[in-house]
């Protein structure tokens, strides 16, 4: 991050005369927000999913806590979906191709649905949908790109995205399709609304839709709050939850104002997208679905 960067520079500024406190200071201060020290705790609030279909996470707080290694940027509990149709229509990583164009898999230009009601906060649309980096050669050298992306702040990781005001916290749509954004700063949605479109923009190896939820309306210094999907997001009868890492599910949203894809399961009861689960339902965990 930035301020990381910042603080090891003041920290290697110490040999030409700099103040040692004035580097550790900075990089005490830089390690603060990046491990994000007092993490928010809080009963998970109830959203939509913002895909429908037949998708898999990558990351998911189900399985890890931070989900995406790291609190920083309210990523604490970040789901990262990727579409999974059927065997084979994903391409898998592998050495070669090098990297391939974002059409090449089912995500890319899949609709993004707004999670909850609420007021669009942020709209960031114009970068690039980079080609994949899903090969074993681009995965090496992506941790290179990634720390330089890194050096435009938050935006650099999350590529397009989107921050919507849900009363009392903020859900972030990131890695989104440049020029999809079908809402601007302002703007009032409802749950279930087409906002976006998936994209490969910013951090990411593949077309995906990164969904997170904060405290804070801008990353660089929200912390990840907790969220599931409301009942009947899997057209079962489960109960609220979120998938698992690796295992494919299909997404049928729920009863809460959605429009589930064409073949999706039924719809069911459900509490209000943006609720808050009451303190009886295993407020400190998130059931596995």
């Amino acid at each position: 991050m930035p301020l990381m960067w910042a603080a090891t520079l003041a920290l290697l500024a110490g040999y030409l005369g700099l103040s040692w406190w004035v580097g550790g200071t900075l990089f005490a201060a830089a390690l603060a927000v990046y491990l994000r020290l007092g993490t928010v705790r809080c009963a998970p609030r109830v959203l939509e999913p913002p895909v429908r279909g037949r998708w898999m996470a990558l990351t998911s707080p189900v399985d890890n806590v931070p989900s995406q290694g790291s609190h920083a940027y309210g990523q604490t509990h970040a789901l990262g979906l990727v579409a999974e149709p059927g065997a084979g229509a994903r391409p898998d990583i592998g050495w070669r191709p090098l990297s391939r164009p974002p059409g090449d898999f089912p995500a890319f230009g899949r609709p993004v649905y707004a999670p909850a009601d609420g007021t669009v906060v942020t709209a960031h649309g114009r970068r690039r949908d980079h080609r994949s980096r899903n090969s074993w050669p681009w995965l090496f050298g992506a941790v290179v790109e990634n720390t330089l992306r890194e050096l435009r702040g938050p935006a650099g990781l999350l590529g397009n995205h989107l921050v919507i005001d849900v009363g009392g916290a903020y859900v972030l749509l990131g890695h989104l399709e440049r020029g999809s954004l079908a809402v601007r700063p302002g703007e009032r949605v409802r749950a279930g609304q087409v906002v976006a479109r998936c994209g490969n923009s910013g951090a990411c190896t593949e077309p995906q839709v990164r969904v997170q939820l904060m405290d804070r309306p801008g990353p660089l210094f929200a912390a990840g709050l907790p969220f599931v999907w409301a009942p009947g997001w899997n057209g079962g009868a489960d109960g609220a939850g979120l998938p698992e890492t690796w295992r494919p599910v299909v997404v049928a949203g729920s009863g809460c104002g959605a429009v589930p894809e064409e073949g999706a399961g039924p719809e069911s009861e459900s509490v209000p997208a943006g609720q808050e689960i009451p303190e009886t339902d295993y407020a400190d965990e998130v059931r596995r679905t």
